[in-house]
């Protein structure tokens, strides 16, 4: 079993309800108008569907829906990554209050729409009253031949949109050669001016690093010669002074200690002296004026502003812009060859055509077994000589989801040539496709839960009888849910569930209960027969839920 229960507080109009449920095949019944879809609406809120204030109870301040399930294997994997306990059940939780906002749960942690709607399919499998439009719908019928074909085209699009990516690329270089081509000549042109300077990336520094030396190169002789003349050469120098200094404070150290410590910070200071002034003598020898260097310097930095200027740019960004323009001429280069996107595209093309053609052959081998089986349903729906096909037409282009296009064929009997659903079936043969449909392809979903709301609608008689006990074969396997208002139907249910309005206080509230025994009996009269029961309906139904 996969919904073990559901609870409801002030929806629509149910105050409070707590319905467990069972497994087999349980059926929904009730007056019209009496709520039998509520249930079924709740739960897909509970499943992410779409919040609306209008399901909250007139006066409520809020309305809320809780949905158990045992917690399929598959599920296990998702709730641990999205960060949610997993365990025996699967509680989903959904609040949506006055002003329209929606809270949901999963197993007690916060969870979004989104995340209810991930899970949704591994859940439940719900067939609508009008589920027979989408039988008209080309990507309606392509989706269920795939899914009876257990294929997926997830890497056919992703090769599509590889293909049609390599074809707007390719159309865009075509459609842009003259353009492409001037421009191209304008970046080659401005690379091949600031190719000649060949700036360095550190060059605009050091250039003027080296020019402000060599410019200032006689100031900074005669700053050394000062200096050596201050330290050593002149006849009152540092070294002198600082030497006689040493000597005065040696010839008294026996006398006082202290000077001892002093003489030997001056005798360091000294030898530092020394070496700065060794330094400058070795600076001032290999210090040159070079006229012709600073000439060259000059020369240099000012072709570096000139073009600076000219593309109105700091200096110091000419090799940055140099590099950028290159890069462009590259790209440039690259759309101009033609003959390499065509390539791609081709491969790109030829890449899509044959995950396309698998696609075909997987589609071509389970059309007509599609169609069999569902012919064969039909037989037992009132359709007798019927034939259900399933057309494969190829379209004039290639398309995201393949080579061809499907479409359901039906001739509702022997006989008759097959033709599109929408065209030759009235509503109660569209119904009964559906239904045939539905009972044919349950098992390719991987829900435990089915739920068929009112997919019997104009079916009667021996035929209602047939959906009735293909429900209850389902139910074998699988949790089955049914809205009918076919008595046939609800007799061949294993649980049936009576959905009753009434007024309490001003109010008309909506209640759901178990019925067995002669409650049951009842329920099925007034479904053959109306509110007024007669023995010949009593006994009626006692017939129909003996057989």
């Amino acid at each position: 079993m996969s919904l073990k229960s559901i609870s409801l507080r002030d929806f629509v109009i149910v105050h409070e309800m707590d319905l467990d449920l069972s497994t087999g095949f349980t059926v929904l019944t009730g007056e019209t108008g009496a709520g039998k879809s509520i249930l079924i609406d709740a739960l897909q809120l509970a499943l992410g569907a779409r919040a609306d204030v209008g399901v909250i109870r007139e006066g409520a301040p809020r309305c809320e829906i809780s949905a158990e399930f045992d917690s399929p294997a598959g599920l296990a994997q998702w709730l641990d990554q999205a960060g949610f306990e997993a365990g025996d059940s699967l509680l989903l939780r959904r609040t949506i209050d006055a002003q329209g906002k929606s809270r949901a749960w999963i197993n007690g942690s916060a969870a979004t729409a989104t995340q209810l709607k991930d899970i949704a399919d591994q859940l439940v499998d719900i067939h609508g009253q009008h589920a027979w439009q989408s039988l008209t719908r080309p990507d309606a019928v392509r989706g269920l031949l795939d899914s009876y074909a257990d294929l997926s085209t997830e890497e056919l699009s992703r090769r599509w949109q590889q293909w049609r990516q390599a074809q707007k690329t390719l159309v865009q270089a075509q459609d842009a050669q003259d353009s492409l081509q001037r421009e191209r000549e304008r970046l080659a042109w401005q690379i091949g001016e600031l190719g000649k300077l060949a700036p360095g990336a550190d060059e605009w520094d050091e250039l003027n690093a080296q020019h402000g030396r060599l410019s200032n190169a006689q100031a900074l002789l005669d700053a050394v010669q000062t200096a050596v003349d201050a330290l050593q050469d002149a006849d009152d120098n540092a070294t002198a002074l600082l030497g006689r200094a040493i000597s005065s404070l040696q010839n008294q150290e026996h006398i006082e200690p202290e000077f001892k410590g002093l003489t030997e910070v001056l005798g360091t200071a000294l030898a530092q002296m020394e070496d700065a002034v060794h330094s400058l003598h070795g600076y001032a020898r290999h210090a040159e004026l070079e006229p012709q260097r600073l000439a060259e310097l000059d020369e240099r930095l000012s072709l570096w502003v000139s073009l600076a200027r000219r593309y109105k740019r700091p200096p110091a960004e000419l090799p940055e812009l140099l590099a950028s323009w290159q890069s462009e001429l590259q790209k440039l280069d690259e759309a101009a060859d033609l003959l390499q996107l065509e390539k791609k595209e081709a491969s790109a093309r030829a890449s899509y055509q044959e995950e396309a053609r698998q696609i075909s052959k997987l589609r071509s081998k389970a059309a007509p077994q599609l169609a069999k089986a569902i012919t064969q349903a039909m037989q037992g729906l009132g359709m007798q000589g019927g034939r259900f096909e399933v057309a494969l037409t190829p379209l004039e282009q290639p398309a995201q989801h393949g080579l061809e296009q499907a479409e359901f064929l039906v001739a509702g009997h022997s006989g008759s040539t097959p033709r599109p659903v929408g065209k030759v079936a009235s509503g109660g043969e569209l119904s009964r496709i559906a239904l045939a449909i539905a009972v044919t392809t349950s098992q390719l979903g991987q829900a435990q839960t089915l739920i068929f709301d009112e997919v019997d609608s104009g079916v009667g008689g021996a035929v209602a009888e047939t959906v009735g006990r293909l429900m209850k074969q389902l139910g074998k396997d699988r949790q089955v849910m049914a809205v009918t208002h076919l008595p046939q139907v609800a007799a061949c249910a294993d649980h049936h569930l009576v959905v009753a309005k009434r007024t309490e206080k001003g109010a008309t509230l909506s209640t759901v209960d178990h019925v067995n025994g002669e409650q049951r009996v009842a329920e099925v009269a007034r479904m053959l027969g109306g509110e007024r029961l007669s023995g010949t309906t009593l006994a009626h139904a006692k017939e129909l839920l003996g057989h």
